[in-house]
């Protein structure tokens, strides 16, 4: 796999696909200084070579994975906005809106957090 596109075609449910297509769109649009990069099967948007935030797909949600730091962070307002979450991913099931403004505040909070790190995972 190697873009959005590839990533984009393997999935077989027509408004799981629109969903991310929007999802991919407004990210590339909020953060244009992102670069995507695919790794473990899944999109990732690097900012200075580090990485920010990756979605992927499962068969009930899709998922957003900001790193554990970003979860803990922001926890109460992920459980307000009513998504179940691990300590790795944000579990968006397919029916559920995205907060758009919870997924800017969590993106910004790493871009700012990570502006000058120069390793791509936190430690």
């Amino acid at each position: 796999m190697k873009d959005l596109h590839d990533f984009l075609s393997k999935i077989s449910e027509p408004e799981h696909r629109e969903k991310l297509e929007e999802l991919f769109d407004w990210t590339m649009k909020t953060y244009p200084q992102f670069s995507v990069v695919i790794k473990w099967n899944q999109p990732m948007f690097t900012d200075h070579g580090t990485f920010i935030i990756a979605y992927s797909t499962s068969k009930k949600h899709l998922s957003i994975a900001p790193e554990t730091v970003t979860i803990l962070t922001f926890k109460e307002e992920i459980e307000k906005s009513g998504y179940q979450h691990t300590d790795n991913i944000i579990k968006i099931t397919w029916d559920q809106p995205i907060d758009y403004s919870l997924l800017k505040k969590i993106i910004d909070y790493n871009v700012q957090e990570k502006i000058d790190y120069t390793k791509f995972w936190r430690e």
